[in-house]
């Protein structure tokens, strides 16, 4: 008898796991932290067998204890006699508010089982939706940037909780990076956006991030030096070369060449899914899309 961490994936029901979907389906209770991740559990588990947990909106330490404990307490028989699991957005281990229910769990109720299911993250799913390659050898950081934090050091950063885009934005230019946002990217609840334009994003949404690299941070890939039929009809010669120099990257640009954010952007500005936005993301539906 166990209590499974289920991770949800980004949003969209047809991204949880085959493993996660089969523990969900075999559980006899699925309890749901907030109203984002029941949506997507629905899709999964027929409502009887949902079990919702209602939490304070409130960054009150003690209260915040005292709802985890309720929780637990609840949680913890249905986990001695049979299986239950707890769904999260995302990744149960990555900015979830999973951790909390462990934490009690092993506090409160030792003799409980516990395994943890995990799901696409928003830190792997933003390179997708934001059309970025993340290549062999590359540094990526993740920060937080809510309340118009930002965070500099690192060549490239996933930033999470971007909830005041301008603020951001302007001390990430200042600091010489390139910014693609991206709101609710692969939620079937509420718009998805992807832009390089603050101004576009600039309403408080928990569901957030932005991708920041140098500007002047320089990729070279062995594969970019490929050539295109569209060269050879521009005169390139088939070695790879424009006119006896450099060689040339798929598109015509010499290996080297980064592209911009404007470049990786452009690709998604239209997607669109959908969901409310959320708030007081410390006890329920947070966790970037890991914020839950």
């Amino acid at each position: 008898m166990t209590l499974y961490g289920v991770g949800l994936g980004p949003g969209e029901a047809d991204l949880v796991t085959v493993r996660g979907k089969r523990v969900l389906e075999e559980a006899d209770v699925v309890y749901s932290p907030g109203r984002l991740s029941r949506t997507v559990a629905l899709e999964h588990v027929p409502e009887e067998r949902i079990g919702d947990l209602d939490f304070p909106m409130t960054k009150d330490e003690e209260k915040l204890r005292s709802a985890w404990k309720e929780a637990a307490a609840e949680i913890a028989p249905n986990a001695r006699d049979g299986d239950v699991a707890f769904v999260t957005l995302g990744d149960p281990n990555v900015y979830s508010t999973f951790g909390h229910l462990r934490r009690t769990i092993d506090a409160f109720h030792p003799d409980v089982d516990l395994e943890i299911v995990p799901g696409v993250s928003a830190v792997t799913a933003f390179a997708t939706a934001l059309d970025v390659e993340i290549e062999a050898g590359a540094g990526l950081s993740l920060r937080e940037a809510a309340n118009g934090h930002s965070p500099t050091g690192p060549d490239r950063m996933i930033l999470f909780k971007v909830t005041d885009a301008p603020a951001t934005h302007e001390g990430l230019v200042e600091a010489g990076y390139e910014v693609t946002y991206g709101r609710r990217l692969f939620m079937e609840q509420g718009e998805t956006l992807v832009t390089d334009d603050p101004a576009e994003i600039d309403e408080r949404d928990y569901y957030t991030l932005a991708y920041a690299e140098r500007e002047d941070l320089e990729i070279e890939q062995a594969t970019a030096a490929f050539q295109t039929d569209a060269d050879d009809a521009d005169g390139t010669s088939s070695g790879g070369k424009s006119n006896g120099s450099e060689p040339v990257a798929d598109g015509g640009e010499p290996s080297g060449t980064r592209r911009t954010s404007e470049d990786r952007g452009s690709s998604g500005s239209d997607r669109s899914a959908g969901l409310e936005r959320a708030e007081g993301c410390e006890h329920g539906d947070c966790g970037g899309h890991d914020h839950e």
